[in-house]
């Protein structure tokens, strides 16, 4: 049976998703599409994780969408299922209950530039290099290149790497808000793990909240997040307790108001 291309190694409270193709510079098919979610189902179940990793094996991070994984779609299949699939996926990955972390060991050029946007933190090797070179290709981007980066990054910097095709330098991206910390290469995964200490030694509760506080905030994903925070505030009330035993036991409910 073949080894998983998408893998996860925990080391007490970090878990790191590996993305393992490097023959293919870690582009993405439909399968390693499905085993990414089934990884973000997998650390979002272990209680015990608090901030999560994501990197490439070998010299690359990723190339995005393989493009024989797509090339031969109809029109159709291309935007469903692939555009519209894997545009789910890196939303599952974007909105991980932990904070997430890409360590960029190679370039971040169109999907994996998205997938490295849908970290909360980037650290980014010397040597890498990061645009949205799609419409060079005849395309436009379909992870959520021009949605998400335009909320996290700003409008212009965007434009800058897709209508002008600009390739950026990790110190450039530093200067645009792309990527937070600069790194020596072959150092990106320790530097990862050096930060993920830093945010697993803060209090869980306050982080896990935090980053939806600051989603809805950035715009992203406003009902879930909104919904996310109010259920977990109502689950910890006295009344949503009386709620359920009253309903189990038959009977009618004696709310107190009690937070």
């Amino acid at each position: 049976m073949a080894e998983p291309r998408i893998r996860i190694a925990v080391d007490s409270a970090v878990a790191t998703i590996t993305i393992a193709r490097p023959e293919k510079l870690n582009a993405f098919d439909i399968d390693m599409l499905k085993e990414l979610s089934a990884a973000c189902d997998a650390i979002e179940a272990d209680g015990a994780i608090r901030v999560a990793i994501l990197t490439g094996k070998g010299k690359a991070f990723s190339a995005g969408g393989d493009i024989r994984a797509w090339a031969g779609m109809e029109p159709n299949e291309f935007g469903h299922a692939w555009v519209r699939f894997g545009h789910r996926v890196f939303e599952r990955l974007a909105t991980l209950r932990m904070p997430l972390i890409a360590a960029i060991n190679g370039h971040a050029l169109g999907g994996g530039l998205e997938l490295a946007a849908a970290a909360d933190i980037r650290i980014a090797e010397t040597q890498v290099k990061i645009g949205l070179p799609e419409a060079g290709l005849g395309m436009v981007p379909g992870w959520s290149g021009t949605q998400r980066l335009v909320k996290r990054f700003g409008a212009q910097a965007v434009r800058r790497m897709l209508l002008g095709g600009e390739i950026l330098s990790p110190d450039e991206a530093v200067n645009l808000g792309i990527v937070d910390l600069v790194v020596e290469t072959d150092t990106a995964v320790s530097a990862a793990h050096a930060y993920a200490a830093r945010i697993a030694a803060r209090g869980p509760a306050a982080t896990e909240v935090s980053k939806l506080m600051i989603a809805v905030a950035n715009g992203e994903d406003n009902g879930a997040a909104v919904e996310a925070l109010g259920s977990i505030l109502v689950a910890k009330t006295g009344d949503l307790k009386e709620g359920v035993a009253a309903f189990t036991g038959k009977r009618p409910a004696d709310f107190k108001g009690e937070w």
